[in-house]
């Protein structure tokens, strides 16, 4: 397998390969602007390349081969077959396009182990969204046990790799193991959230503060019962605002993505508390590693997908209840009654393994990551960098011995045809996801909000911006990398 670390993906005959070197990886590689751009855009070429893609946004080539062969068996014409774990999961996704579309236009069935949705008409676009957002689809591991490709591990490693896993985060998060839950997904663990507060607050919207991840808000959005989105900087009345939405729970990301900026989540919990209103937390970005997230929020998601795992090939997730929330009650009746979308065993065993050099990874993309920032910063041809350091919010839940991540964003002068310019010159790993062990670039906003560009820009989101997550490179190497990039933009 190729080292990223010390072999980066960055030459425009390298697009669509994995990243990392890995069948299952989560990300792919766009080495030029203009990939990023033929991604977006659907370009044949460009989608005929990948090795790979981020697992809720397509298939990945094992799931696709497993669900190119149900179709090709079965003599399925027009049709498409979305992989599920179980029956359970397959039919979450068919109630969700039967209220869509005509309930003929689906149907389950199953093959080696695999429960497949099989729809077609316009219940193939429904069952897209909700493969994307809910992230309950099956993984590419439980498909390479299906095809034989891998071996199912052994129950007592599955048992042995899941307690180890856990108490893990009930270190970090000072929480008893009971009240931590993994799961398949950073998304289907929010997707588990939202169900346990449905159970208690029926039919009502969510209400995000700060601008969010895009599937964040678009779960609630499109899966749910709508979503409403606001920032402290335009809402004079706080309170006020919460009172008239009289939202289900209030969403908030620690920091947010891609700005970096974070709430203030103490401010926002006392108006919670006094308006009986619960708060779900995203702290994928900041770390429980790094942050108290716990401390101000009834309920914690994280994709474990990204930091916890710094491998880029495990989709993972996990979700916390607040042991001194003022919900548990309700909570723990709650989640009883839900089907948790839980890892499966082969993912168990990987996150374990990768999960052993967290604390010693974390502590350094820290340092890293902020070496990197301040040189940028200082750095004649950036306009301004987005770092959590720079938010008192942040600092205000920052452990005593946390660090501000891995992450940062920042903007050229001389905008779009400048950050094109740097992209393309830039020698180091290019693609989405975020906290693996290899640094990783992207135009983020392109990525994630290309067809509503406009609306981003609108919260004060440049559509230029590029996102950088630092790895474990030299970070001597690593500035030479950058500030070559940042010279042969300007030749």
């Amino acid at each position: 397998m190729r080292d990223i670390v010390e072999r980066p993906v960055w030459r425009k005959s390298e697009l669509g390969l994995p990243l990392p070197d890995s069948k299952h990886a989560v990300s792919v590689a766009l080495p030029t602007w203009q990939d990023v751009i033929d991604y977006e855009e659907k370009e044949p070429r460009c989608i005929k390349t990948l090795k790979s893609i981020y697992p809720r946004f397509g298939l990945n080539p094992i799931l696709k081969k497993l669900s190119e062969e149900i179709i090709s068996d079965n003599g399925f014409i027009n049709c498409n077959a979305w992989p599920y774990s179980n029956d359970y999961l397959a039919m979450k996704a068919k109630i969700f396009c039967d209220k869509k579309t005509n309930r003929n236009n689906s149907f389950i069935t199953k093959k080696r182990g695999v429960v497949f949705l099989i729809t077609k008409n316009e219940a193939c676009d429904c069952a897209k969204t909700f493969w994307q957002h809910s992230g309950l689809g099956a993984s590419s591991r439980e498909g390479a046990i299906s095809l034989g490709i891998e071996d199912a591990p052994p129950k007592t490693l599955v048992d042995n790799s899941y307690s180890k896993i856990i108490n893990r985060i009930s270190k970090f998060t000072q929480t008893g193991a009971e009240f931590i839950n993994l799961t398949s997904s950073g998304m289907s663990a929010f997707h588990t959230a939202l169900e346990i507060i449905y159970t208690i607050f029926p039919k009502k919207p969510t209400l995000q503060i700060g601008f969010p991840y895009v599937d964040v808000l678009k779960l609630p959005m499109k899966i749910f019962y709508g979503a409403h989105l606001i920032t402290e900087e335009i809402s004079e009345d706080l309170e006020s605002t919460i009172k008239r939405i009289d939202p289900s729970a209030l969403i908030i990301e620690l920091p947010s993505n891609p700005m970096l900026k974070c709430a203030n989540i103490k401010k926002i919990a006392k108006i919670a508390n006094k308006l009986n209103v619960p708060i779900i937390t995203d702290d994928t970005i900041g770390s429980n590693l790094n942050i108290n997230s716990l401390l101000n929020s009834d309920m914690v998601f994280t994709s474990l997908t990204k930091i916890f795992s710094g491998s880029g090939d495990i989709l993972a997730g996990s979700l916390i209840l607040n042991p001194k929330s003022k919900w548990i009650g309700q909570f723990k009746k709650a989640i009883e009654k839900i089907y948790i979308p839980k890892l499966s065993d082969s993912d168990i065993v990987a996150l374990e393994k990768s999960s052993r050099d967290i604390i010693w990874r974390v502590s350094k993309q820290n340092i890293a990551c902020l070496n990197l920032k301040r040189k940028l910063e200082n750095h004649a041809s950036i306009k301004q960098v987005f770092h959590p350091e720079n938010c008192p919010n942040f600092n205000s839940i920052l452990k005593k011995e946390g660090g501000y991540g891995c992450l940062f964003s920042f903007e050229l002068k001389g905008g779009l045809k400048k950050a094109k310019l740097f992209y393309d010159s830039l020698n180091i790993s290019k693609g989405p996801s975020l906290g693996t062990r290899f640094t990783l670039v992207c135009p983020y906003v392109q990525l994630a909000h290309y067809n509503e560009l406009e609306w981003a820009e609108s919260f004060g989101i440049p559509s230029h911006l590029i996102r950088v997550s630092v790895g474990l490179e030299d970070t001597k190497n690593l500035w030479q990398i950058f500030s070559t990039a940042l010279d042969k933009m300007n030749l």
